[in-house]
């Protein structure tokens, strides 16, 4: 697989050691020379320049994909999410700031890796907002050094990330859990909890009740039908406008209609209603 800059992203776990040691022989870029083809590429758009400077790089998004080894992902694919986030850093890099490539690269490729992991650590996503993005991260790091929280260190997690103590807690508990197959099998593991499968109830109607309640609004709505065919053609009118549209006129705007007064209409409708209830009850509507 290839970016629109032609740079290959593409590890699979067979050829790893393979791709390490092939990115690990290619030169390190001097200061001088990371400069010049920047400025091609900002100034000329040379891709040929942008392809130099991310194969330089590469052997750095390998050492940041190490620190996220306890994850439990392939490091390929870290290290692939690393390389899209070192193009994108790439495009957007102007020599003239006066930083290395590196030191601004750092921020891309840790948000592609941060991303990857938070879409693949769970089957349901551990973290949405802003707030608790950075809590998992912080949060991982903090309880590999002190294991499960105390009050004392709950509440000093929250102040240094800005967050209340419950959404401290939230984030432990959550990180503490583990993906549970909805439908495990009995010989899988005998010590495990019972599956949800063999006690959350399926209320979704089945096929006799879905074809039951079509029938009974269909019957329904011919039984209305004929109901409303008895009335007069106002009063028909009315109940139409007022119950049976999806814009629902007022009693005012029928009074005008009419030419009578809103309490007419009011009175009117009233009556329409009595009548289609004395006619539809009777048929077990």
């Amino acid at each position: 697989m290839s970016n629109d800059l032609g740079v290959p992203v593409a590890v699979t776990t067979n050829s790893l050691e393979a791709y390490k040691n092939r990115i690990n022989a290619i030169p390190v870029l001097s200061a001088e020379r990371e400069r010049e083809l920047a400025l091609r590429l900002r100034e000329k758009n040379d891709l040929d320049a942008a392809r130099q400077l991310v194969l330089a790089h590469l052997r750095f998004v390998v050492r940041i994909a190490r620190g996220y080894s306890g994850y439990g992902l392939p490091e390929a694919d870290l290290i692939q999410e690393g390389n899209i986030g070192l193009m994108k850093a790439v495009k957007r890099f102007d020599p003239a700031v006066g930083v290395r490539l590196v030191s601004f690269a750092v921020h891309w490729i840790r948000a592609e890796m941060h991303e990857y992991i938070l879409r693949n650590w769970r089957i349901a996503k551990v973290a949405t907002t802003k707030a608790q993005r950075k809590l998992f991260f912080n949060l991982r790091s903090s309880k590999k050094r002190l294991g499960w929280f105390n009050r004392e260190e709950v509440d000093a997690v929250a102040r240094d990330l800005g967050v209340s103590p419950e959404t401290v807690l939230e984030m432990e508990q959550r990180l503490s859990s583990h993906d549970t197959s909805f439908d495990r099998r009995e010989e899988d593991d005998s010590h495990s909890p019972q599956a949800p499968a063999a006690y959350l109830e399926d209320q979704r109607p089945g096929p006799m009740q879905q074809v039951e309640q079509a029938e009974s609004a269909a019957l329904s709505s011919e039984r209305l039908q004929q109901a409303l065919s008895s009335l007069d053609e106002r009063s028909r009118d009315i109940i139409e406008q007022r119950w049976l549209s999806e814009q629902k006129s007022t009693l005012h705007q029928l009074a005008d209609k009419y030419h009578v007064s809103a309490e007419r209409i009011r009175q009117l409708e009233k009556g329409a209603l009595q009548k289609l209830k004395t006619r539809v009850e009777p048929l077990g509507v």
